[in-house]
């Protein structure tokens, strides 16, 4: 009875070690996608914050539905808030020892914030802002994630 083995699939061959220098070229490749997330994200909501609180209820109205059935502190509110949470997002820039809760908390904050305003815009139908906000959420839960103290 003659038995031959078959290759092992892809998934299943052992991978080769990586060298220390392709480890650090890893992680630095990493870090500098998490940097350009955490800018993007930091980017965007500051100018939305901005936006909540410089412009006249109309406009926003004009623009989201849902400032129309709230209170304008609420709104304005939520906008200061953004603009917090953006600064936290890049706080590591000032120092990475003092830096990393705020940047944790605010990714947490905006993610957050972002679960509650995709639900508050299916809610309306409006499908524009609901994908937006999946793409936020698509930008600040890999920072948090690779943010996070390493294993």
């Amino acid at each position: 009875m003659s038995t031959t083995l078959s290759p092992q699939p892809a998934s299943h061959r052992p991978r080769p070690a990586l060298s220390p220098a392709q480890l650090r070229l890893r992680a630095n490749y990493r870090n500098l996608a998490l940097w350009t997330l955490q800018g993007w994200a930091a980017m965007f909501f500051l100018a939305a914050g901005y936006a909540k609180i410089s412009e006249p209820m109309d406009n926003l109205v004009a623009l989201m539905t849902w400032p129309a059935y709230v209170n304008e502190s609420l709104v304005r509110g939520l906008g200061i808030v953004e603009m917090v949470l953006s600064l936290g997002l890049i706080a590591p820039l000032a120092s990475w020892t003092l830096g990393r809760w705020p940047l944790l908390v605010s990714a947490a904050g905006l993610i957050v914030l972002e679960t509650v305003m995709l639900a508050v815009h299916a809610i309306q139908l409006d499908v524009g802002l609901t994908l937006t906000n999946l793409a936020l959420l698509a930008i600040t839960v890999p920072v948090l994630l690779g943010r996070r103290a390493p294993r």
